[in-house]
């Protein structure tokens, strides 16, 4: 359950940089303005996992870069010490405008989806570029607290794997993500030394699965 929530935090929060378009249908919120004329970014963060009474689980840092339309790359080194740290253990998860591709360093092994199914579900949907967001997602400004400015984006109907996202800015800066889980669990994003416009290599945002790992699934070529 665990990797599970790793994976949908790093879907919501990458595809939410790269959904833009749709979201100005409806009336304007700090996301709209955050993602106004954005082509990349890229940010380190801190990543907190809690339990249904508050208690943290797991903490990871981490290294988020997106090049719109459709394509990034997420990477988490757990910093727990019985899971051990660094570049030989963690996840990293890649869409590269045909598959999505998803590497657990700790079992040594690959999945990968075409893009296209692979984000049709929620809420890796929002990736899609293709959809209108708010059919599926209402997205409304929230309270004002923590001296941050707040949007929250909900899922329409029962399928989502998420309850809900809040999304949190300071001067028109992401500085914060909370995403609970339908069993209670929070995962808790934050950002730092983020980088808006700069140079993203195509290198960056493609992924080869590693020498002798075990891939399920079959790429689109």
């Amino acid at each position: 359950m665990l990797r599970l929530l790793l994976a949908i935090v790093a879907t919501m929060v990458a595809a939410v940089f790269v959904l833009a378009p749709a979201a100005h249908a409806a009336a304007a919120t700090p996301l709209d303005a955050y993602l106004d004329d954005m082509k990349t970014l890229r940010a380190s963060f801190v990543q907190t996992l809690a339990d249904a009474h508050g208690k943290e689980i797991d903490r990871s840092t981490g290294t988020l870069i997106v090049s719109r339309p459709g394509r990034f790359s997420w990477e988490i080194h757990p910093q727990n010490m019985d899971k051990g740290s660094g570049k030989d253990s963690g996840q990293l998860m890649v869409a590269d405008g045909r598959n999505l591709w998803f590497l657990d360093r700790d079992l040594q092994q690959v999945t990968v989806k075409p893009a296209d199914a692979a984000l049709s579900a929620t809420p890796a949907m929002l990736l899609s570029g293709t959809v209108d967001v708010r059919k599926n997602f209402t997205i409304t400004p929230a309270p004002r607290r923590d001296g941050l400015d707040w949007v929250l984006v909900e899922p329409h109907g029962t399928d989502a794997d998420f309850r809900r996202a809040l999304m949190g800015f300071e001067a028109r800066e992401l500085k914060r993500m909370i995403l609970e889980d339908k069993l209670g669990q929070t995962a808790t994003v934050m950002f730092d030394h983020v980088e808006r416009n700069g140079n993203v290599t195509p290198e960056e945002v493609s992924f080869t699965p590693p020498a002798g790992v075990d891939v399920i699934g079959t790429p689109r070529k």
